[in-house]
């Protein structure tokens, strides 16, 4: 009993992790992005009235791309995580005897294998 809580708890402790890595993620490329944007206005106010270049206009739309796409991405994982915990919520609440089976099986599973080892 004690190798499932324990394999439960790594579960949700990697699970964690992953989340982590992927929120620190979407915050560097953010912060990158930011930053890219930060240099070509400093490059603007340095020379007031000179028009950009093709590869400095070639450069802001490609990271204004880069955030609509980092933003739909965030979007994108946001709602499918709140689905899935929808979902599992619906499930469980509609059966409850069935979730504490299949979580009782998976838990004997996995004490079975690590027990193996």
């Amino acid at each position: 009993m004690e190798h499932t809580q324990q394999n439960g708890k790594d579960i949700a402790d990697s699970k964690a992790a992953s989340s982590d890595a992927r929120d620190r993620l979407m915050s560097e490329l953010k912060t990158a992005i930011g930053a890219a944007e930060g240099w070509l206005q400093d490059d603007k106010d340095q020379e007031p009235g000179k028009p950009p270049t093709a590869a400095q206009t070639q450069f802001q739309e490609t990271l204004s791309t880069a955030r609509k796409d980092l933003q739909q991405l965030q979007h994108s994982l946001q709602e499918r995580g709140r689905s899935a915990a929808h979902s599992a919520g619906a499930y469980v609440q509609e059966n409850p005897w069935k979730s504490v089976g299949l979580g009782a099986a998976l838990g004997v599973i996995v004490g079975l294998l690590i027990a193996r080892k």
